[in-house]
Parts: structure tokens; sequence; C-alpha cells
């Protein structure tokens, strides 16, 4: 499915082939939540990054989070740096892979049929989990990918 986005004052604007276009996991991590988190979570598709592109990439910063550990995480969350918006992370460790935030995507996005709510143990205590009979929930990463996800339901696109 192709999947166009932009960020909140159009200045960056992207498109990119997704497989895994439900939006499902909601990451209730304190970067997901600090970085992209409306509601208190950020919820990321899957996608080709090699069918990534990009207009106004001059207009395009980079944050790599500080972790725990005093060290930086190898994701690179790309944002617009005229207004703020959260548009995508990338990680190099999974080179064939680009997750943009579905808040980001201007394209109609299929229903999710239900949620997994991950890093349920580093959740703020003031963002309620709405979460429906069925919902999977994790304290941590859950056992299973977007890609799997998507798979074991029949949604691959």
């Amino acid at each position: 499915m192709l999947l166009e986005g932009s960020c909140h004052c159009r200045a960056v604007r992207f498109s990119v082939q997704s497989h895994e276009p439900v939006p499902f996991m909601r990451c209730y991590c304190s970067i997901c939540r600090k970085t992209a988190g409306s509601g208190g979570y950020a919820i990321n598709l899957g996608a080709d990054h090699a069918t990534l592109k990009v207009r106004g990439r001059r207009h395009l910063a980079v944050y790599r989070a500080k972790l725990d550990n005093g060290r930086r995480s190898s994701g690179q969350r790309h944002f617009c740096q005229r207004c703020g918006s959260p548009l995508w992370l990338y990680d190099p460790t999974w080179p064939e892979l680009v997750h943009p935030h579905a808040g980001a995507i201007d394209t109609p996005l299929p229903a999710a049929p239900s949620s997994t709510h991950i890093m349920l143990g580093s959740k703020a205590e003031w963002v309620p989990v709405s979460a429906r009979r069925g919902d999977a929930r994790f304290d941590e990463y859950p056992d299973h990918s977007l890609a799997q996800w998507h798979a074991r339901r029949k949604l691959t696109r």
C-alpha cells in the first residue's frame, strides 16, 4: 500500500510503500511519549525503506534518543525542524525498514481489529490505557513484530 505523509506545516512530504499499514501497536515508552506521543504513546507503521521518497529534505532533522545507560539509540527519529512534527523512525540495524508515524500519514489507513499495547512498564501514570477486550498488553517489547502481527491476521498488503 502506498502511504503518503507530511508534517503539519507541509514543508516535508513523503511517500513509502508499506506491507504493514494497519496502526495497531501503541508504544508507551518514555522516548515515544516525549518525541511523538499524543495520548502518551506513539503508533508506528512498517514500510520498505528503499521506497521512501522525501520532498523538503532540507527541513528534516534527526534525533537519536539518549538511553538509560548513557548511550545513544541507533534509532534515528526524523522530524520537521520547522514545525516539530514527528515523521518516521529509521534504524540502520534493520536497513530495509522504516517506521512512519501513523499520525504523519495523510493516506486513509485501515482500522485495526485489535491493538497491542507495549512498554506499559514505563507508561506515565497520567496515561490511561484504552485497551479493548482481547488487546495484547506487554510491560516491555512484545513477542511478535509488526510484520508477524499483520501476517497472522492476513492484513499484509
